[in-house]
């Protein structure tokens, strides 16, 4: 099994490949005019919790709220990898923010 990833920058786009067995899996394109805000670490003030959908809203100064999922909060040690994955339970989200 062979796996590729191949990057291509240029000054005004970046282009992403993963290949898997000669088989495109993912693609990723940025172009500089449009930055993309997914994956970007932002500091943000809770603004609403809604425990029924184990999630809370964040405000982090943009037009609209940012969503985050109790599956999403990991605390620092909590590191889980191999098998404890299985056993992750997830947390109560008004116990992970306020």
């Amino acid at each position: 099994m062979t796996t590729e990833l191949l990057v291509n920058i240029t000054p005004s786009e970046t282009r992403v490949a993963y290949i898997n067995d000669g088989v495109l899996q993912e693609i990723y394109i940025e172009r500089g005019s449009k930055r993309g805000i997914v994956g970007n670490i932002y500091k943000g003030c809770v603004s609403c919790v809604l425990p029924g959908m184990q999630a809370a809203f964040v405000d982090i100064s943009l037009d609209k709220a940012a969503f985050l999922h109790a599956s999403d909060i990991m605390q620092h040690t909590e590191c889980v990898t191999g098998d404890e994955q299985k056993n992750f339970h997830v947390r109560d989200i008004a116990e992970l923010v306020r």
